[in-house]
């Protein structure tokens, strides 16, 4: 072949390449611009199933493409209540209440208890202007109470109803010390701890779940109310409301984890706990883990119908959302404003416990409670000063722990051997003038504890299992100068979100003494760097949101069941209040 023919041959051969690839390109766009109805219209056939994916995950916890540009505040949740619950009328039940009044020599003295379920409803029970109801258990509280046992709260800028139900003694030991903390409790925690059963307590159980679905009633001024059940005391109560308030939206907060069906299948009365909890509308987990393990549960145990796309199950005619909503607390925390600088916190703390300007200061603040790692990290103290004895001296470790359920023997139990691990490492490390574990065993008020986080450089949070733990949001939350470290254990819930904190194993000694290094030895500029992504963290995912999303769920539920009445659904669904339709049919209803 000639030159000239070569050149031709080549010509042809590059032409026919970029004809094949405007063809390509021009197909690529066709498809892409075909498909985008897919994502923006889900209901059609060629809708993929990672675009449904993506959207269900919106429509979980009451999520959406812009929830996070949201600022959630009091605000907010008084505008969700007007806009989407109109005159709905919000109940809150826990065991403990929010206020507590005690007899203290001639008078009578307030006290506000350090709970992180206190610290996280409060502030959306005053937002909601609702009616909290819970257990009377301070030595004056009958005595400040209205005739009909409520009381007006917070006091000096009243802004809801606090009625409060009596226990008798026999009832309190059997349904709160016996089968909810030395039953459900280790149950449902990983502490190795046995769970004891007893059919007395469960009885004492069951009858108290009555006497609080007997005041849930009596308070409520109609068939409609919002009811916000709170933690595993209270476990059969969503059934027994709804058998006298078929159309309440009953929204069940699950405060600790739930354990794996076969841990779960111990208990001997599971199917009626499960029953109960299946009398919600919504059961809300701090993690999705939590909410899968409680489905895995009802499959087991339960004849039902489990809809995973949509995380509901029917059972019984009635539909249950199991959603995951991580709880927080209140930003800003109003009690801040209070305090003075951190400076100040620092020298008030270090006077009060005698300690030198130059000595860190690490920080536990809990109950006393097995759960809760407070060994562990003695452990990890006792590893750091052996390997690292120049820390001796030179940091002190400050566990506050409230007492609590003192009576059971497994908590005399721990606080026995922290007192005896305390003083084993005080002798071998102490010196005149200098203990390394300083151990306060009492109660602190809220703003109390806000100041010892701020005096603190380290914060540990070392929990062998827990829902959340609301400490390790609090000491973020209190730094408003931007320092400080947080050792937070992998399984507290929290480490899901607080992942620029120094994440630890409990259980292994080692590893946390090398943490405790690292925070020790932390500049201030990589303290910022950390604490600035937990605090926007904690900011834009506090309790506001936590309610809100609940809230906006709610509001959903209710408006499909009036949906249902007006076009006649209702008679094929025997629980139209509760029933649950995913976006996606209803994204097709809405486009047909």
């Amino acid at each position: 072949m000639t030159d000239y023919g070569t050149e031709v041959l080549w010509v042809l051969i590059l032409a026919s390449l970029g004809l094949s690839a405007i063809a390509v390109v021009l197909s690529l766009s066709r498809r892409r611009h075909n498909q985008t109805p897919a994502i923006a219209y889900p209901g059609e056939d060629v809708a993929s199933e990672a675009a449904r994916k993506v959207l269900r995950e919106f429509e979980k916890n009451g999520q959406s493409v812009d929830a996070a540009l949201v600022t959630w505040s009091p605000d907010t949740l008084r505008k969700i209540l007007a806009d989407d619950l109109p005159d709905a009328q919000v109940i809150v039940v826990s065991n403990r209440e929010p206020y507590i009044h005690n007899i203290k020599g001639n008078g009578v003295e307030l006290l506000v208890p350090a709970s992180g379920l206190v610290s996280a409803l409060e502030p959306i029970t005053r937002a909601c202007s609702g009616t909290w109801i819970a257990y009377g258990g301070g030595t004056a509280d009958r005595l400040m109470v209205d005739e009909n046992d409520r009381v007006q709260v917070p006091p000096g800028n009243p802004s809801y109803t606090l009625r409060r139900v009596w226990l008798t003694e026999e009832e309190h030991q059997g349904y709160y010390l016996g089968f909810a903390n030395e039953g459900l409790w280790p149950l449902c925690h990983i502490a190795f701890t046995r769970p004891v059963f007893r059919a007395s307590d469960w009885e004492a159980y069951e009858a108290v779940n009555r006497k609080f679905a007997d005041t849930v009633v009596a308070e409520a001024r109609n068939e409609r109310p919002i009811v916000l059940v709170q933690d595993y005391h209270f476990a059969l109560l969503p059934r027994m409301i709804r058998e006298r308030l078929p159309e309440a939206i009953i929204i069940t907060f699950w405060h600790i984890p739930w354990p794996n069906s076969e841990v779960y299948s111990i208990c001997p009365w599971r199917e009626r706990i499960l029953e109960g909890l299946l009398g919600s509308s919504i059961i809300g987990f701090h993690t999705q883990f939590h909410a899968n393990n409680f489905t895995e549960s009802v499959d087991r145990f339960l004849e039902s119908r489990i809809e995973r796309a949509d995380a509901a199950i029917s059972y019984g005619g009635q539909t249950t959302l199991v959603h995951a909503y991580p709880i927080s607390i209140e930003w800003p925390a109003e009690l801040l404003a209070k305090l003075p600088n951190v400076d100040e916190c620092r020298a008030r703390l270090r006077d009060r416990f005698g300690l030198s300007p130059d000595v860190k200061l690490c920080v536990g603040v809990e109950r006393l409670d097995y759960t809760k790692g407070i060994l562990d990290r003695f452990q990890a103290l006792e590893e750091l000063f052996t390997k690292r004895p120049e820390w001796i001296g030179k940091l002190a470790f400050l566990q506050i722990a409230a007492p609590s359920r003192g009576t059971l023997p497994a908590y005399k139990q721990l606080h026995d051997e922290c007192h005896r691990y305390a003083k084993k490492i005080n002798q071998r490390f102490g010196s005149e003038g200098y203990k390394p574990i300083i151990m306060v065993a009492e109660h602190h008020s809220q703003e109390q504890v806000y100041e010892i986080y701020r005096a603190a450089d380290i914060c540990m949070v070392t929990s062998l299992h827990d829902g959340m733990n609301l400490v390790a949001k609090e000491f973020v939350s209190a730094r408003d100068d931007e320092q400080g470290v947080l050792l937070l254990s992998t399984f507290a819930g929290a480490s899901r979100e607080l992942l620029e904190a120094l994440i630890v194993n409990p259980y292994d000694a080692a590893m946390m003494s090398e943490a405790l290094q690292q925070a020790l030895t932390m500049t201030p500029e990589e303290q910022r760097e950390r604490m600035r992504p937990m605090r926007e963290m904690v900011r834009n995912n506090n309790v506001y949101r936590w309610a809100g999303s609940m809230l906006l769920d709610a509001a959903r539920l209710r408006k499909r069941g009036d949906l249902d009445r007006v076009t006649g659904t209702s008679e094929r669904s025997p629980s139209n209040a509760n029933n649950v339709i995913s976006m996606f049919e209803r994204m097709r209803k809405a486009a047909s």
